[in-house]
């Protein structure tokens, strides 16, 4: 502004720059009035005038498309990370529960079936119906030495399993491969309807060397 003055040490200058005198008490007035107005060092911090002083911008980084995509990025993740944390703490409270086919099953009525092997219930049941000209039974269809399920062959009259190769006869009785002994048959019995009923979670076998389970009460029909 005109006629403005500067004070440095004591002495003053006008805008053109050229000294001018003043008396003392006219200097120490106008050196506290300007003293009032300057920071002497760096300003507090906290301050509006702390963060341009250090040289760091005054506002945050700027709300770009980018910016906006990271950030939905991060919260998606911190979603699903808590989803799959509450999903499997809420299934610990749930029981355990293995769902499996039923053991005990009707298979239809004795003269439903002729001599020989029927295959009907192999994929549904894991059985064979075997009917020989004294007796009914059922096989269990599975090896005895690894547990795979064997295939009938109708050509050759025997079961071959497909793992190791081990033969059984048409009622069962292994004669080669690996096999350690027959195959296990199941417990059957009539039901009041006059149907059979087949029961796969009890098994009569015949251990090698031992006595045979085939002729209990439970393992056969009588034709």
């Amino acid at each position: 502004m005109p006629g403005e003055l500067v004070i440095e040490s004591g002495r003053t200058k006008n805008e053109s720059g050229l000294p001018v005198t003043l008396s003392s008490g006219r200097t120490s007035s106008l050196a506290t009035k300007v003293d009032a107005t300057r920071y002497v060092g760096s300003p507090a911090v906290g301050t509006s005038k702390a963060a341009p002083a250090g040289g760091i911008p005054s506002v945050g980084p700027k709300n770009t498309e980018l910016n906006q995509q990271r950030r939905r990025f991060v919260w998606s993740c911190i979603a699903a990370f808590l989803a799959n944390w509450f999903i499997a703490f809420f299934r610990f409270f749930l029981p355990r529960v293995l769902f499996e086919p039923a053991t005990v099953f009707k298979v239809g009525y004795p003269s439903d079936y002729g001599l020989g092997i029927d295959e009907k219930w192999l994929q549904k049941y894991r059985i064979w119906v075997d009917r020989t000209p004294d007796r009914l039974f059922i096989i269990y269809a599975r090896c005895t030495h690894l547990g795979c399920t064997l295939d009938w062959k109708p050509s050759e009259d025997k079961f071959k399993c497909p793992c190791r190769g081990s033969g059984y006869d048409s009622e069962g009785i292994n004669f080669e491969g690996p096999a350690p002994r027959p195959m296990d048959r199941a417990h059957l019995a009539m039901a009041p309807d006059g149907q059979i009923v087949v029961d796969v979670a009890r098994l009569y076998s015949w251990p090698k060397g031992q006595r045979t389970q085939f002729n209990d009460p439970g393992a056969y029909l009588a034709a």
